[in-house]
């Protein structure tokens, strides 16, 4: 039987394109020094844990997250291994623009008045609108023809979220493996995966999606969880 490996998924901490309302896809920039302590918090509230592995995207903000984390966590000599896969999704022609023009062009596309009722309605299970939706529609509305679909994003997180879950399983014990990522994309590679139902809101900075691996199956524990940061916080 293979053994369980138990995923700690996070987001990283908040960058400058964050603070200045733009679209951070596959665009990139530095922490912010509220990105830097998020993970120093973070990395604190998971001293109890012992990470068998780490990975991140190939984007600075994860790699920045991830080293802060591990170094005030106790594992600063774990070894990390970046994946592309992991990356963010990429928005296209709306990249490093105003966040705020993306999702009303998208909104006004799927005939809403305003985008923050279909962001409402896109937490809302009960809603006819998706996340799928969105994005999808992004990808129409990108005049570069570059922005991603939802199922080209899930496609490739899911695999590099098995690649790890098999490798780590082959093990004769059970492990823990830190993964720092982005917060669509950990949305998407989760949601079809069981996360669905406990998405609620958009995942905070340094946030952990917690998923369970054994048996062949993957089990979603939990979405956005901040308790961590808030037991660092307190440490």
């Amino acid at each position: 039987m293979s053994s369980k490996v138990t995923f700690y998924i996070a987001r990283h901490g908040k960058t400058i394109l964050n603070t200045l309302g733009r679209v951070q896809g596959w665009s990139d920039s530095p922490l912010t020094e509220a990105g830097v302590e998020v993970a120093e918090f973070l990395g604190a509230g998971l001293r109890d844990i012992h990470f068998s592995s780490a990975f991140c995207s190939d984007l600075r903000r994860t790699k920045e997250t991830i080293n802060i984390i591990l170094a005030n966590q106790g594992q600063n000599d774990l070894k990390v291994i970046e994946k592309k896969e992991l990356r963010e999704v990429c928005f296209g022609s709306y990249e490093s623009n105003h966040t705020h023009i993306m999702w009303k062009d998208a909104a006004l596309y799927l005939h809403y008045t305003n985008s923050g009722d279909l962001l409402h309605d896109v937490f809302d299970v009960s809603k006819p609108v998706t996340y799928e939706q969105v994005v999808n529609t992004i990808k129409v509305l990108d005049e570069m023809n570059m922005a991603e679909s939802f199922i080209e994003v899930e496609s490739r997180t899911q695999k590099a979220l098995f690649e790890i879950a098999e490798s780590e399983s082959k093990y004769n014990e059970d492990r823990n493996v830190l993964l720092v990522a982005h917060g669509m994309c950990i949305k998407f590679m989760l949601m079809n995966l069981g996360a669905r139902e406990l998405i609620k809101s958009d995942l905070g900075n340094a946030s952990i999606s917690k998923v369970i691996y054994e048996n062949g199956e993957f089990y979603v524990e939990a979405m956005g969880d901040m308790s961590y940061v808030e037991r660092g916080r307190l440490l």
